[in-house]
């Protein structure tokens, strides 16, 4: 066999340079003549999945994060390359929802070169500026979002400590916000903290925001948290990382092919990349994806 891996050297801090020996080395036990390619930025990798793709490539290698793994869905969207994944981001919610192995890079470049493919959904949103981008998991807009606008200007403090300071700027300023919306034409409008779309169960390293998501049922998975005083934002917010906020009083849940949202001075994230402002069109592309799956809850 022989396939190509496409790494990303910057994902986790550093932490796929590290694990690509271990990567290589499991696919040449196990018979896979792997074609490496390290790449230098996020055009140059684009450009990596894309040769693979066009010389007609059963399946692409990508080691890195959810934002590595965007920018190969762009590429692969629609075709018949299969991603493979073996993760090494700092959160790596992509590879939660499929059950890759999180904790054996090994492991995942055996599943990613062996496994079987199945086609899964993705999310396809465009913005009034002409952007149109592709997404694996979550899109998100409202306090988070906010939060990676606020992190992204900083230059200090490095690392998880920078969004920790960010978050609790954002939380002296941050104000509920006025959404409007339709879900396949059903309109909805009103103030809400954050609202995230999701074919993806997970965001932000773990945080279950949409936790009745399934990647291959169709559908996009909606939770909308209502506009609610600080402190009871403070309250609510860490239950996303067990799934349980859907069942508080603050949360609304849905389910639509088609999403419409507009807000006032909002920006949309999508995988945890930046797409651009509200309003933004959404819609879910049916087994638009071939992917490598793991075991559910890997």
């Amino acid at each position: 066999m022989a396939f190509t891996v496409v790494a990303n050297p910057t994902s986790g801090r550093g932490r796929v340079s590290r694990i690509l020996p271990e990567v290589t080395s499991a696919l040449t036990r196990i018979g896979v003549d792997a074609r490496v390619v390290v790449t230098t930025d996020a055009r140059d990798l684009r450009e990596a999945v894309r040769r693979s793709r066009d010389q007609g490539d059963e399946r692409v290698i990508v080691c890195g994060g959810d934002g590595t793994l965007h920018l190969a869905a762009q590429e692969l969207a629609g075709g018949e390359t299969a991603l493979g994944i073996v993760p090494g981001g700092t959160g790596d919610d992509n590879a939660r929802t499929l059950g890759i192995p999180r904790d054996s890079a090994a492991a995942a470049a055996r599943l990613a070169a062996l496994g079987e493919v199945s086609r899964i959904d993705l999310g396809s949103v465009s913005t009034a500026d002409g952007t149109e981008r592709v997404f694996l998991g979550v899109l998100s807009s409202g306090f988070d979002s906010l939060v990676n606008e606020r992190a992204n200007t900083m230059t200090w403090p490095k690392g998880n400590a920078r969004y920790l300071v960010a978050i609790l700027g954002e939380l002296r300023t941050f104000r509920p916000v006025e959404y409007h919306a339709s879900f396949d034409g059903r309109v909805a409008a009103g103030q809400a903290m954050l609202v995230a779309v999701g074919n993806g169960v997970s965001y932000g390293g773990g945080m279950r925001v949409c936790p009745g998501a399934v990647p291959d049922d169709g559908l996009l998975d909606v939770t909308w948290l209502h506009g609610v005083r600080t402190a009871t934002f403070l309250r609510v917010f860490p239950q996303v990382f067990s799934g349980s906020h859907i069942r508080t009083p603050y949360v609304s849940t849905t389910r639509a092919e088609s999403i419409e949202l507009q807000a006032t001075d909002q920006v949309a994230y999508a995988d945890g990349e930046r797409v651009g402002p509200l309003p933004v069109s959404i819609t879910v592309l049916r087994g638009a994806l071939p992917v490598v799956r793991g075991d559910a809850g890997a």
